[in-house]
């Protein structure tokens, strides 16, 4: 297992930073192809999306709107709780403006793999509504748009994409709603992942059609309990919105660093940090959205891009800058508070003070033991070295979770645990003033913001958000496994994906992250070129669609437009 995890880990560092490089680069090249298409046409994706010129006759198995909802129950989960408080962390405020320009550029990337995924999709009339008229996505704008020599990378695509449901979509995201309820409700990790799994099943073995009213649903109740616990915490710390804009734009470009940030290099860091989390957190040119997005009822493939190009803005934009402001107005994000402490596992590190700033050392570089005196490290005695949570230096240990005892003795980096000098014992933890990170940061600024109140709505949003992403993501593989092995192939699927989930609640999931991180890789280098390779099909279709539905059209006469179109199409004429 260790070698298939330095493999794995390898492979991930080796296309880490190329792929980030390749998704900015493709967005960039895309909007400038298609002429700023994010800032000309978002008025006109909203009219679609809100059903304006829905047509019920159109073929495809859901609304516009049950389209968009599908995709954003996926891009909007864990990433905007805990990918905006990661980014602040090792960032800094910074962090958060060159998210913005990710979803920015993401606006144009998802517009155009969903105006190709429409494009190219396929539709059947005679498939049931169990499995879908409808299958479309990266695998069938590879093959069919760049042609039969591409299958295999279309393949590839589809593989890898089933292994990101299974794990990425579904296992993580069961485990962590079932480790929350362990930790704060002492709910056994196999009950709430029963209950879960329980929910998953019902609502996939339903087909698109179920999954659409659910997520049509789900996701608006799930995105405004988030948002709207977030804008009173912003109101009520309204004093502070206006620093915290401050901070996010000066340090986006002359930075101090996040609080777990390194001295050398610190711009790098903010700008890696803040494209990395945007990028992920919308997901554009992953190619999952588009498989969504290709079910849903339109003849018009540029109608359905419109759409999507919402998501990032949504997503990134609106919901994760709430949750920058909400981290930031409340100054959680600094602040060190009461944390148990683990010796052995958790969050911690060794970190050591290189270039005026704490930065964490390889394990070879670590002492046998740390000496803590009366509480306090004694860092001449430990090379300089300090055992860290989130990467940040602990000032002071207790052996009580009241902070009243200060420990006297050894922290064994190679047994980890605590051996106190008084009576020899051994501790698995110590106590002490800790920063939080991810999730639990973002729920400690909910919790000073709303008490209580706010604590439980960010569990109740982890849970929607969990659950969500795992039902839209079951869709998106079930499509991949549809495309390699056939409609027999979809039921066995979707027993695996929720024996999947079961395991993900109950399983420890390191390996799990790993293995789906890189199958993320797979999947979107290639479709990220196939983009580049047919923007020249994207800018054709958008001229001509544009062309043809001039701006301030009626609905009445959109529909003529369309279905005029529609029968030309059919006929074989050029539109």
């Amino acid at each position: 297992m260790e070698v298939f995890l330095g493999v794995q880990q390898f492979i991930d560092n080796l296309i880490a930073y190329p792929l980030l490089i390749m998704l900015v680069g493709a967005g960039l090249f895309l909007t400038f192809r298609l002429g700023f298409i994010q800032f000309r046409q978002f008025g006109h994706g909203i009219k679609v999306a809100t059903g304006k010129y829905d047509d019920p006759d159109d073929e495809g198995d859901v609304s516009h709107f049950q389209a968009l909802t599908t995709a954003l129950s996926a891009t909007v989960g864990i990433g905007n709780i805990a990918g905006v408080a990661l980014a602040i962390h090792w960032g800094g405020p910074g962090a958060v403006f060159w998210m913005w320009v990710t979803a920015v550029l993401g606006m144009c990337t998802k517009y155009t793999e969903v105006t190709l995924a429409q494009r190219y999709r396929v539709v059947d009339q005679a498939s049931s509504k169990l499995i879908g008229t409808v299958s479309g996505g990266p695998m069938y704008y590879i093959e069919h748009g760049l042609g039969k020599a591409f299958k295999p990378l279309a393949m590839l695509v589809a593989g890898a994409m089933i292994l990101t449901a299974f794990m990425t979509g579904n296992a993580i995201q069961a485990n962590t709603v079932s480790d929350l309820m362990n930790s704060e409700f002492s709910i056994p990790t196999w009950i709430t992942g029963g209950v879960t799994s329980t929910v998953v099943a019902l609502v996939i073995l339903g087909g698109i059609t179920r999954i659409g009213r659910v997520t049509g649903v789900l996701a608006p109740v799930m995105g405004l309990l988030y948002v709207t616990g977030g804008v009173i915490i912003i109101a009520i710390n309204y004093n502070g919105v206006f620093p915290a804009l401050s901070s996010i734009f000066t340090e986006a470009f002359n930075p101090t660093a996040g609080v777990a940030g390194t001295g050398i290099g610190i711009l790098l860091q903010t700008i890696l940090w803040g494209v990395r989390r945007g990028l992920f957190s919308n997901e554009a040119g992953q190619g999952s959205a588009p498989i969504a997005h290709s079910a849903a009822k339109t003849q018009e493939p540029v109608s359905e891009g419109a759409v999507a190009l919402l998501e990032p803005f949504i997503d990134t934009i609106v919901i994760c800058t709430i949750t920058a402001l909400v981290v930031l107005t409340t100054g959680v994000w600094k602040d060190k508070v009461d944390t148990q402490l683990s010796m052995g596992v958790g969050d911690f590190s060794y970190v050591a003070e290189i270039n005026g700033r704490y930065q964490p050392v390889d394990a070879s570089a670590v002492p046998d033991q740390l000496i803590i005196d009366q509480g306090i490290p004694v860092t001449d005695e430990n090379s300089g070295i300090m055992y860290a949570w989130h990467e940040v230096p602990v000032d002071q240990f207790f052996v009580d979770a009241e902070n009243a005892v200060p420990f006297t003795g050894v922290i064994d980096t190679k047994e980890g645990v605590a051996i106190s000098s008084i009576d020899q014992s051994q501790l698995d933890q110590l106590y002490g003033q800790a920063v939080e990170n991810g999730a639990p940061m973002t729920a400690l600024a909910f919790e000073q913001g709303l008490g209580d109140i706010g604590k439980y709505l960010v569990i109740l949003c982890v849970f929607l958000f969990a659950i969500s992403t795992a039902i839209s993501w079951s869709y998106y593989g079930d499509r991949c496994s549809m495309y390699l092995f056939g409609t027999s192939s979809i039921l066995p699927y979707k027993i695996v994906f929720v024996v999947m989930h079961f395991v993900g609640a109950v399983a420890g999931l390191n390996t799990i992250w790993g293995i789906g991180d890189t199958a993320i890789a797979l999947l979107t280098i290639p479709n990220v070129l196939a983009l580049v390779l047919l923007s020249g099909v994207a800018k054709k279709l958008t001229d001509d669609y544009f062309n043809a539905f001039k701006p301030g059209v009626s609905r009445e006469e959109y529909l003529t437009i369309a279905r005029s179109r529609a029968e030309k199409h059919q006929s074989g004429s050029e539109l």
